[in-house]
Parts: structure tokens; C-alpha cells; sequence
């Protein structure tokens, strides 16, 4: 945050107290909690966790862990983190902070990503290089994005887009509907689910670009059930086992 000169000190404490809202207000996800499986074509490659905590009075704070498993181990070891940050203003969502940590076999990566959405800036840094860029208030990361399609999701003919910064560019982030099908929960239901398509046009979360499903539950929640990524060689399965809200 900018250094802030104390003659405005206090009228600014004012405003941000009264224009943040609570987390509730724009992230109803705060104590989710996930666990998935990950394939590779037929093989299980590893698994995937997350979970969504409060950060600060109006913030919330997701963290996603994946690895490889024993076997995938002897072929490409893989190790990602990834942290995003945000807080609610206006009732809206707002990133703050996407954080990630790749260690996959020999290769190590880190970036940090710092929204300065107060002055429509974004601060990227890659293995210990920062690049600023113009960025305007109410960017998200791609995780935050994912959060926001959960909250108001594409509905036939009618697809949504997103404001996203995301590998060091900036665009539009397009969701569209794709189907209904019946899917099999982890808690043994079957329920409605939505089938979903973002178009993402820069590597990142999902390891590479190329088509993108996501299964959600069609209920207030939109639990995600299922997730596939369909890359040049074979196809990534990402399925979920289980699932619980604090």
C-alpha cells in the first residue's frame, strides 16, 4: 500500500471503513475446503487441494497445493503453490495478491503479483524481476475470476466476461455455458450440473492453454465437481473427492 501523507490519514480510514464490505458480502466461499484427484489421460497423476480462509476484516485467501504422486514422481515431480488474495469493496471483489511457487522436476519458478489497484497499477515479478503495468481497479486473477463465474455463472446464449490480469497480460476473459448433465457427488448424489468453457489465453493454473471444461454443481453453491484441460498431448482429469464448508 502507498505511503499515505497524515493530513488525509484519517479521511482516507473513513472512506475505506465505509466503502469495504464485509467478505460475505462479495466471497461466500471463506471455509471451503477441497480434494481432488488428477489424471492424466487414464493414469492417476497426483492430487489437488485448496482452501479458502478469511483474511483481515473485508479479505479472503485461497490456497491450491498439487502434486504428483509416488509413481509420476520417477517421471516429473511436481510441487505447485499457489496463494491469491483479495478483499471486498462496494460488494465487489477485488485482487490483491496471486503468489506462485512451481517445482516441477529441475524447473523452479516463482511469481509474485501485486495488484496496487489504488493506483491502477500492477506489480509483476518473475524469478526475482518486476515489470510494472497499467492495470485499472477491479482486475482480477484468474483464481478470483474462477470464483466470481461460481457466484454468477454463464447461462445458455448469454456467456460473461471478466476483467483479468493474468501471466503479465491483461483481457477479457470470456465464460460461456456448454450443456446440463447429471454427475455423481462425492457425498454419493446425483445432482444437475452445468458444464462451462473458459476461453484462457495465457499459461498459468492450468499448466498450459488449451480447451477447458468445468463441471459446477446447478444449485446456489456451484461446487466444482469436475475440471478437464485437454493439452497437446493427452488430456488432464481433475476430479473432485471431497468437499466440505466450515
Amino acid at each position: 500500500m502507498s505511503n499515505l501523507i497524515k493530513i488525509l490519514g484519517v479521511a482516507i480510514f473513513l472512506w475505506v471503513t465505509q466503502a469495504n464490505a464485509t467478505t460475505d458480502d462479495c466471497f461466500p466461499f471463506v471455509g471451503e475446503k477441497y480434494k481432488f484427484s488428477v489424471g492424466w489421460e487414464f493414469v492417476n497423476a497426483g492430487a489437488a487441494e485448496i482452501n479458502v480462509t478469511k483474511n483481515g476484516a473485508n479479505g479472503y485467501k485461497v490456497h491450491n497445493f498439487a502434486r504428483t504422486n509416488g509413481f509420476l514422481d520417477l517421471f516429473k515431480r511436481v510441487r505447485d503453490t499457489i496463494i491469491s488474495e483479495g478483499i471486498c469493496i462496494d460488494k465487489k471483489m477485488q485482487s490483491t495478491l496471486f503468489t506462485t511457487d512451481q517445482l516441477e522436476r529441475k524447473y523452479r519458478a516463482t511469481k509474485d503479483v501485486k495488484f496496487l489497484y489504488k493506483e491502477n497499477k500492477v506489480s509483476y515479478t518473475k524469478n526475482g524481476k518486476t515489470t510494472m503495468f497499467d492495470v485499472p481497479a477491479g482486475y482480477l486473477n484468474v483464481i478470483d475470476a474462477f470464483y466470481l463465474t461460481r457466484m454468477h455463472p454463464p447461462t445458455k446464449g448469454h456467456p460473461i466476461s471478466i476483467p483479468v490480469f493474468d501471466s503479465g497480460e491483461k483481457y477479457e476473459l470470456t465464460v460461456k455455458y456448454l450443456k446440463h448433465k447429471m454427475m455423481k457427488t462425492p457425498w454419493k448424489k446425483w445432482v444437475d450440473a452445468i458444464v462451462i468453457q473458459p476461453e484462457m489465453k495465457t499459461e498459468g493454473v492450468f499448466t498450459s492453454v488449451g480447451t477447458i471444461k468445468i463441471w459446477l454443481t446447478n444449485d446456489e453453491r456451484h461446487i466444482p465437481l469436475k475440471i478437464t484441460a485437454k493439452l497437446k498431448i493427452g488430456r488432464v482429469v481433475v476430479v473432485l473427492e471431497e468437499y466440505s464448508k466450515l
